[in-house]
């Protein structure tokens, strides 16, 4: 007699509490159940069934029912259009909507790790997380305060996970959607400290893990280009000597490791470049967080989403944050979260 072997189901963290996280999901449950099968919420019951009770409200229909699950096994055996949602701690209180709240901040904290550490130990296929408050998370005092945000975080998890320094799990941010990819060299620094991170070594590595990140998914070596960091590329090192000196050099390396990288070009022209021309730039290296971010979200922050690259985890995220001035009136779009639920199941291989 032959088994089947079960599937790992994909774990979405609830966000804080009193964001636009919980009525996000919701409104997945709601509007697209077949996309939401084999999935299930971390995070407090009473929390989400609020957020199913406000979207019901607005959308003038039966609110989705929540119910409470206690292992994994019960993920596979939810109805359709049954939010199942495994607490991890004692249950919270109804925190207000759209305030800095740090049980809030702690809760979406917990979310995250347990969710990291069900990844790492394979019990789920991948973590998609919803939005979590970064002053929030500050609130809630250690070990939470020493985090920027999600990726920090993780990167902490996967570090301690597999017995290695935090210097030696290095993690990138990969912001993507239907027109861009773009990968960050720096995350959640200050410009200050961003324009120090522009190193050979932080350049060379952001695109040796974009390459072997993007590989497997694209079924081939990804074709890179790598933006400058100054006005029109430096100018010959009239504005500059960073791409002379370090992301040329980087370029140099990388290609001798196999990887299908070109640049530096001017930053201000090669997002445009890379959409209109998707069969030769399929990534863009970004030198800072909002060198690569605003490209990405100008083009639509529902479209975009969220993979954090070089964790041996799959984890995805919507490209907004908690949105605390329309929280807890269900007018926030899901098209992120969604896509961000698409991608991780692509990523996972789960259909």
């Amino acid at each position: 007699m032959t088994t089947t072997k079960s599937i790992a189901p994909i774990a979405i963290t609830m966000g804080d509490a009193a964001g636009i996280g919980p009525e996000t999901i919701a409104m997945l449950y709601q509007h697209h159940p077949q996309t939401m099968h084999h999935c299930f919420v971390v995070g407090d019951v009473g929390i989400m069934r609020r957020a199913a009770e406000v979207v019901a409200r607005v959308c003038n229909t039966p609110a989705i029912p929540v119910a409470e699950i206690f292992d994994l096994d019960a993920v596979s055996a939810l109805p359709p259009r049954c939010i199942g949602v495994l607490p991890i701690a004692a249950p919270m209180q109804l925190v207000p909507w759209g305030e800095v709240n740090a049980e809030a901040g702690a809760m979406a904290g917990r979310c995250v790790e347990w969710a990291a550490d069900a990844a790492l130990h394979q019990k789920i296929a991948a973590m998609v997380t919803a939005p979590l408050n970064k002053a929030s998370l500050h609130a809630a005092g250690m070990p939470y305060a020493q985090f920027p945000g999600h990726t920090e975080l993780l990167q902490h998890q996967a570090a301690r996970f597999l017995q290695r320094s935090i210097a030696d799990v290095p993690v990138r941010m990969m912001l993507a959607n239907d027109e861009l990819r773009t990968v960050l060299v720096s995350i959640h620094v200050s410009l200050r400290q961003a324009l120090e991170a522009v190193t050979l070594d932080n350049v060379l590595e952001t695109i040796a893990i974009t390459h072997q990140a993007l590989t497997p998914l694209l079924g081939r070596a990804p074709r890179i280009a790598v933006a400058g960091l100054n006005p029109h590329a430096g100018e010959d090192g009239l504005f500059g000597r960073e791409e002379i000196d370090i992301i040329a050099p980087a370029i140099a390396a990388a290609r001798l490791r196999g990887a299908e990288v070109a640049g530096p070009f001017p930053p201000d022209t090669v997002f445009m470049r890379a959409r209109s021309h998707p069969d030769e730039i399929e990534v863009v290296i970004a030198m800072y967080h909002d060198q690569g971010l605003i490209p990405v979200k100008y083009l639509g922050v529902e479209k975009g989403v969220n993979v954090t690259l070089g964790l041996p985890l799959i984890r995805t995220s919507p490209d907004h944050g908690t949105a605390f001035d329309i929280a807890g009136t269900a007018q926030a779009d899901a098209s992120s979260l969604l896509e961000a639920l698409r991608v991780a199941r692509k990523l996972a291989g789960v259909a």
